[in-house]
């Protein structure tokens, strides 16, 4: 197995059973499971789903898997896609069941919530590290609440199904694992997605700082300031002085004229940083990666 790629087969088929049935699987679903290694969980998942996608990036586990699952007479409902989670274009699917490879949780979670070809599915119940897992969880004020948390929770709700410790798997990793639900919401809120995801970039930057603070450096705020229709470049010494002090006082007006120059985006819930977002738009400034 390569520990480089996260591979730690889960083989307690008391949990397997169990993050099935937490999954809720109906007999017309179509499963994506990432990551499946040697079919461990994908062989029940099988037993309960109309199609099961596979997504694996090791040959060698591909393999073994097409041998296991002939033995059981149900190939034909498995779709085995021999490539990378980042980087192949997903197909269609009504649940994600999954042991994600630690090493790339938060992009992959990005991708299927946040992602440009994001399909609609009904829910996604994935072993992760245990760590990664209370951190998705953390809510406004906790002390480990993060931008991980806000994005994530911005798009799905996120439930706690159970811990997993690290001897149910082999090899065994360093650390434990929980099994998490995410059920993406009906109702997403009315914002440009790529620009929220900067926008949080920025504030979170020292997620302890205060907003005033971080909106008071030189090299954000031109960044800022070209982005938002400034010039910036180019210009005479004092005429770009001069603008970004121009700017510098529009962007500390909406902070003061919110009452949100001395909040800190580690207390500060997602509504909260959607009506900042929406001050700043209005006064004409942007925010972009």
């Amino acid at each position: 197995l390569y520990k480089s790629r996260g591979q730690h087969l889960l083989t307690n088929s008391r949990v397997l059973d169990s993050i099935v049935r937490c999954s809720e699987i109906s007999p017309d679903d179509t499963v994506l499971e990432i990551g499946p290694g040697t079919g461990n969980l994908t062989l029940k998942l099988l037993q309960q789903a109309k199609n099961v996608v596979a997504l694996e990036i090791d040959n060698r586990m591909v393999d073994i898997l097409q041998r296991r699952v002939a033995d059981t007479g149900l190939q034909s409902r498995l779709n085995i896609i021999c490539g990378d989670a980042l980087k192949t274009e997903l197909p269609q699917f009504d649940l994600v069941v999954a042991n994600i490879p630690y090493g790339i949780s938060s992009p992959l979670l990005a991708k299927l919530l946040y992602g440009t070809n994001a399909n609609p599915f009904r829910a996604a119940t994935l072993l992760l590290q245990k760590e990664f897992a209370k951190r998705l969880m953390a809510e406004p004020g906790d002390s480990s609440f993060n931008r991980l948390a806000l994005n994530m929770n911005l798009m799905a709700d996120i439930e706690f199904v159970m811990d997993v410790s690290k001897r149910e798997f082999t090899p065994p990793p360093k650390v434990d694992s929980a099994v998490v639900k995410l059920r993406p919401r009906s109702h997403v809120p009315e914002v440009n997605l790529p620009e929220w995801c900067a926008f949080t970039r920025t504030c979170f930057g020292n997620r302890n700082r205060t907003l005033g603070a971080s909106f008071k450096k030189k090299r954000k705020l031109m960044e800022l300031m070209r982005f938002s229709g400034g010039h910036g470049d180019g210009e005479e010494e004092e005429e770009e002085e001069a603008e970004l002090r121009l700017f510098r006082e529009r962007v500390g007006g909406v902070l003061s004229s919110g009452g949100f120059a001395d909040r800190r985006p580690s207390k500060m819930s997602s509504d909260e940083l959607l009506d900042l977002l929406a001050l700043f738009n209005e006064s004409g400034v942007y925010f972009h990666d």
